[in-house]
């Protein structure tokens, strides 16, 4: 294993632009048509005195970290901003060098109890050292010139799990040879996510859909990005629910090679999901659909998803928690209860993805048949460093399908520089294309092009400061 290096964080800085989705996003209770995105920026210094520069960016998507109806969306942005600042201050202000996964370990706790006494959700807390960590593994990876997949499988950031007291279950697992056994994939299916606010097809497309190209139906997305995955969001009214996949289901039937749903925690408890479970399961219009639903994503509330057993509900399709997996806990927790998978999602922090990876092989090589899965899950990541960030994470973990959305939702890059969009081209052309005016993700037959990602220098990067234009946005706190 090679030595993982010690440095302290000097500086950490964070920008903001708007994004406008030029549709909107409806999950659960909530409908997004624009929000912020930040960008962080850290700079590292070594033992040596050598210094090193990285980023990462994350959008600020309200009414999913914290889903209070009281709150406004600006006070949404405004809990986010504060997990941004509380752990700047905890990782600049630590008086030891230290590797990536001990600033990272030793302000787990402390950052989250600081954030509960503020009646802050555990979400919340885990968006700052989130952005934070992956800011500071980009800038370890252009140091040393390695991409992120060498890093993470020489465990160049020193995750040490016995020393932590993060993972006490994981005691005695070899994580530097889980870690060494990944390779990174050259392409991953892209789970395109059917909103609630989304047209099916033409008979009941927006009255004011943008005119700018892209698809504004399902139908019309199905067609253009060859689309083999698919992500269907439930409001939680079974009714409701039954109707509108049924719908779905005459679009994607024949394309269809796997299907998840997605409750966004809107069915009250086990017994209101038992009542959906049952009706599609017994819908002959769902019988297809149903063969090729792989698993339900947190369905239920998440103050009663892991208050009661939900074994009953895993026997018939698998459960994965996603708003419940608040600590770095919750799988184990959920595991006891009969979920079988949890999430990774970038901004519930990368190292947790990782965590979470190897309790799925941990426990999964102590039963015949295995039945534990991390899943790729999305919040509306857009174009740029923090889709390169994502896709490079779970390529690197192995996973053959990712829920993203922002492809759909936003209009590529059109919104930013041209520099920028010019210099993301070139130093990831497999995974880009221009069209319509503008750079964006490229879906080939519903695939991603991980293949720059897997090798180029940084965390998915490419260079210092991964082209972005920095002039472009605003400075904040």
């Amino acid at each position: 294993m090679t030595d993982a290096p010690r440095f302290h964080i000097e500086e950490i800085r964070f920008s903001e632009r708007d994004v406008a989705l030029r549709l909107p996003f409806r999950f659960g209770a909530a409908t997004v048509t624009a929000c912020p995105q930040v960008y962080v920026r850290a700079r590292i210094r070594f033992e040596n005195g050598g210094t090193a520069e990285g980023c990462a960016a994350e959008m600020m998507v309200p009414k999913w970290f914290d889903k209070n109806p009281a709150l406004t969306n600006e006070q949404n942005f405004e809990q986010l901003r504060f997990a941004l600042r509380d752990a700047r201050d905890a990782y600049v202000g630590e008086d030891d060098a230290q590797t990536a996964w001990t600033h990272f370990a030793s302000n787990y706790a402390a950052l989250q109890t600081r954030a509960k006494a503020k009646g802050l959700q555990a979400l919340v807390a885990s968006y700052g050292p989130a952005l934070i960590d992956r800011a500071v593994m980009d800038a370890l990876c252009l140091h040393t010139g390695t991409s992120f997949a060498t890093a993470m499988s020489a465990n160049l950031c020193g995750i040490d799990i016995a020393g932590s007291g993060l993972a006490d279950d994981l005691a005695g697992f070899d994580m530097p040879a889980f870690l060494a056994r990944q390779s990174p994939r050259n392409s991953i299916a892209a789970r395109h996510t059917i909103g609630l606010a989304d047209a099916i097809d033409d008979g009941d497309a927006l009255p004011d859909a943008p005119t700018d190209g892209l698809p504004t139906t399902l139908a019309a997305a199905v067609k253009r990005y060859g689309l083999t995955h698919f992500k269907l969001k439930l409001c939680g009214n079974t009714a409701q629910d039954i109707d509108r996949l049924q719908r779905i289901a005459r679009v994607i039937d024949g394309h269809a090679q796997l299907v998840t749903l997605d409750g966004n925690e809107q069915y009250a408890d086990a017994d209101d999901f038992a009542v959906f479970l049952d009706r599609m399961l017994s819908t002959p219009v769902l019988w297809k659909l149903a063969q090729k639903t792989v698993f339900v994503e947190q369905p239920i509330r998440r103050d009663a998803a892991l208050e009661r057993s939900v074994s009953a509900l895993g026997k018939r399709i698998p459960l994965l928690i996603d708003e419940s997996d608040a600590a770095l806990d919750a799988f184990v927790q959920a595991r006891a209860l009969g979920y079988t998978g949890v999430s990774s999602k970038s901004c519930k922090g990368f190292y947790k993805s990782v965590v979470n990876a190897a309790r799925c092989a941990h426990w999964n090589a102590a039963e015949d048949k295995p039945r534990y899965f991390l899943s790729g899950e999305d919040l509306t990541m857009q174009a740029g460093i923090g889709v390169q960030q994502d896709l490079a994470l779970v390529g690197w973990l192995g996973l053959s399908h990712v829920e993203r959305n922002g492809h759909h939702y936003v209009n590529g890059l059109a919104a930013v520089p041209e520099a920028e969009q010019q210099a993301l081209s070139q130093l990831h052309p497999g995974l880009y294309k221009t069209s319509d005016g503008a750079t964006r993700l490229a879906l080939r037959d519903g695939q991603l092009s991980l293949s720059s990602l897997a090798t180029a220098p940084g965390f998915a990067t490419g260079k210092p400061g991964a082209g972005i234009s920095w002039d472009a946005m605003r400075s904040v706190y």
